[in-house]
């Protein structure tokens, strides 16, 4: 009789490669895609047009702007003479509030003859808490008249009131 011998015991079978799941490789592919593309949207993101400075909507957009900017020189050009006359007599005080965290957005321009009333919309952001950062808004108006073919504004939301400083009046 002939004893069947058993191979030579060659240890276990060897590991064949890990497969890829091909659908696990479409999502990764797919956030790292929309990742890149939130990237280019946040760092091309330009500042807003100017709008046409014979507008009623553009005299409130640079005033904005350089009341943000803490620039009262500048934006003193755009005030009527009467608003420059209560800044002088005290009648008028600027807004004592800060304005890093304000977003102004322009709603609507109506014109009547020598007469706009500009609408805007105020966002001012408060701090951070442990849900992140508190907003208030508020729809304002921006009153101009038209003086010698230019728009002044004659009267302005309080939180973006700003007088020249004393003696740099325009």
């Amino acid at each position: 009789m002939t004893s069947a011998v058993p191979p030579p015991d060659s240890g276990p079978a060897p590991a064949s490669p890990a497969r890829r799941d091909p659908a696990l490789l479409v999502v990764l592919g797919l956030i790292i895609l929309l990742v890149v593309v939130a990237l280019v949207v946040v760092f091309t993101r330009s500042a807003p047009a100017l709008l046409d400075a014979d507008t009623p909507g553009g005299v409130v957009q640079r005033y904005s702007t350089a009341v943000l900017d803490g620039d009262e020189t500048t934006a003193a050009r755009y005030l009527s003479a009467a608003v420059l006359a209560d800044c002088n007599s005290g009648t008028t005080s600027a807004a004592s509030s800060t304005t890093d965290d304000i977003r102004v957005t322009l709603v609507d321009t109506t014109e009547r003859g020598s007469i706009a009333d500009v609408q805007v919309l105020i966002v001012t952001s408060y701090g951070s808490g442990p849900f992140g950062s508190s907003e208030y808004e508020s729809e304002e108006a921006f009153e101009l008249v038209r003086v010698d073919g230019d728009w002044l504004i004659d009267e302005a939301p309080w939180r973006l009131i700003a007088c020249p400083p004393r003696g740099d009046t325009p």
